[in-house]
């Protein structure tokens, strides 16, 4: 019994610190956004040509702009300029940029 609980023990210990580093630091993310609030940092803003609205990123939930910076990245969303700026992210910056937008920051 004692061993049954040490082993849940290290386990659930296991999984508490795989959880901690899949979420991204909101401080980290603020510095790496800064690009981003070229185009999202402006309301209402449009791009030109093909013309569309930029949408709103804080307050955005944090899968979903991990999912979006993903497929930018290995091209599955087509958009030649987030490409470009999800193709240098590493997985910890799109963790970091995500977890500061989730955060309500604009």
């Amino acid at each position: 019994m004692k061993n049954q609980l040490l082993l849940v023990g290290a386990l659930l210990c296991c999984l508490a610190t795989g959880a901690a580093s899949g979420q991204g630091d909101p401080e980290a993310g603020k510095r790496l956004a800064s690009t981003c609030m070229g185009c999202h940092g402006i309301p209402g803003y449009q791009n030109v040509y093909p013309s569309y609205h930029v949408p709103k990123l804080g307050g955005q939930h944090a899968d979903y702009i991990v999912s979006a910076l993903q497929a930018y990245k290995n091209g599955q969303r087509a958009h030649d300029t987030m490409h470009a700026n999800a193709s240098a992210l590493s997985e910890q910056a799109i963790q970091d940029i995500a977890a500061y937008f989730a955060a309500g920051n604009e």
